[in-house]
């Protein structure tokens, strides 16, 4: 089931490879809503609220794991489109090192920083306890979850979306059922969502692995590949760091965007929490297609053949433009009738819905320049060109700073809500304009017959 992503019409492979990518992404989104509807609806509105006030911090959390093994995973996708099979299992077993000590880091680092970082955010006290007890079980899974993305990212690196989905979604199936069980028979609260989501990932970490042992040899290591190898951990930690930098800064933006919206209380907390996660379902499409460009450009970029990455960008900006506009029609068509599923009946949906609504309404004006970002970020990560992308990240942050600063300084809901579009505008301003810098440049350097991976 591997592709080859150097043949055929880039508009046709885009598309095949990106559906099973989205489907995935929606059900792993779907087993996140899960989460949230079971603790709204069996153990109330303020224990939605804990959940929701860490999604940004969730974020950052997942946006570690993602960002560190796609970088890990972009050497072994240059490698398999130039065809170095050996190169292609010393990339793997290299990766795998680098992700268990990073994995181990980043759990201490987050246990350690948990409750400071979230008093800096402004969590509200009545929520406070149960918001550190899930995102601090959240963390401790943090190994079963770098693990799942890293194995999801080396079969994608040789053109294998299909696998990643079909585990899944049975880790997805998986993750409602513990929910249900953990939550409603147990009587675990957030706890139970916690562990629901841990053990869930770690049983789709183990079957990733399973499955390329028993059926991708070409990802499968021998013995004398079991160690560092200098060049391999240079170059996968000068993708890898930064993309992984570029999501926590990102995220960095996003919880100075919850910090405004806790300031207007647990209700405004669980109704934005609600809106953004039928926001993230519908926008899933976009991710799909950041992480095929990826694998794409990736494979291209390790053949030599600059002129189908730009006929793949151009491809995938019509897709994602159409895509885009879709999108923004259903999530605020979906948004009333979806907002009752995540709360019990003594809920008043009333009172909930405006601040929904306003939050909906300002984004779905700006999908479009948010799937650009995907696109042009992807696509120079792909390339081995970190540095830019991460500075996206840091226009993003910016954006997202100044116009929350100015929300929570003049108490406005509506202004905070604009964090979000403000920095996709910036970002993809940004990301745009750096990609055509880039392309010419790998352009020069391919046409020289020389690869220069750094920006």
């Amino acid at each position: 089931m591997e592709q080859d992503m150097t043949k055929g019409s880039p508009f046709r492979v885009l598309i095949m490879f990106t559906l099973p990518l989205a489907i995935g992404n929606i059900f792993q989104q779907l087993y996140n809503m899960a989460d949230t509807i079971i603790v709204g609806r069996y153990v109330g509105a303020d224990a939605l609220a804990a959940v929701g006030s860490t999604g940004t911090v969730m974020f950052l959390l997942n946006g570690f794991a993602q960002g560190i093994t796609a970088g890990f995973a972009v050497l072994t996708s240059q490698r398999y489109g130039a065809k170095k099979m050996d190169g292609v299992r010393q990339s793997v077993s290299n990766g795998i090192l680098l992700s268990l000590i990073g994995a181990i880091g980043f759990t201490a680092a987050s246990l350690l920083f948990m409750r400071p970082l979230l008093h800096l955010m402004n969590t509200p006290e009545n929520i406070f306890a149960q918001a550190y007890e899930y995102i601090s079980l959240i963390s401790l899974g943090m190994v079963a979850n770098v693990f799942y993305n890293l194995f999801s990212s080396y079969l994608r690196a040789v053109g294998n979306s299909r696998m990643p989905l079909v585990f899944l979604v049975l880790s997805a199936c998986l993750n409602v059922v513990l929910d249900l069980i953990l939550i409603i028979n147990f009587k675990m609260g957030v706890a139970g969502a916690a562990w629901a989501t841990n053990l869930s990932q770690a049983i789709s970490a183990v079957l990733c692995a399973v499955y390329i042992y028993k059926k991708v040899p070409a990802l499968m290591p021998e013995k004398r590949h079991w160690r560092f190898h200098k060049g391999d951990t240079r170059y996968q930690l000068a993708t890898g760091i930064p993309m992984a930098l570029q999501f926590a800064i990102t995220s960095s933006g996003t919880m100075v965007m919850q910090s405004a919206i806790n300031l207007f209380g647990s209700e405004a907390v669980a109704a934005y929490t609600a809106a953004g996660k039928i926001h993230g379902l519908l926008t899933q499409g976009m991710v799909a297609m950041g992480q095929t460009m990826a694998v794409y450009s990736g494979q291209n970029y390790g053949k030599g053949d600059a002129g189908r990455i730009r006929q793949g960008v151009r491809a995938a900006l019509i897709i994602e433009v159409i895509y885009s506009v879709a999108s923004a029609v259903v999530v605020s068509a979906a948004l009333g009738p979806s907002l009752g599923l995540f709360f019990s009946g003594e809920v008043d949906l009333a009172a909930m819905m405006p601040w929904a609504r306003t939050y909906t309404t300002i984004c779905i004006l700006f999908y479009v320049p948010l799937c650009t970002i995907f696109i042009f970020r992807n696509t120079m990560q792909g390339c081995g060109y970190g540095f830019l992308p991460m500075m996206g990240g840091v226009v993003e942050l910016a954006a997202r700073l100044i116009v929350a600063v100015i929300a929570m300084d003049i108490h406005s809901y509506w202004l905070a809500c604009a964090c979000d579009p403000a920095a996709w505008v910036g970002a993809g301003l940004f990301t745009g304009i750096s990609y055509l810098y880039i392309i010419k440049k790998i352009e020069k350097n391919l046409g020289k017959g020389t690869a220069v991976h750094k920006s």
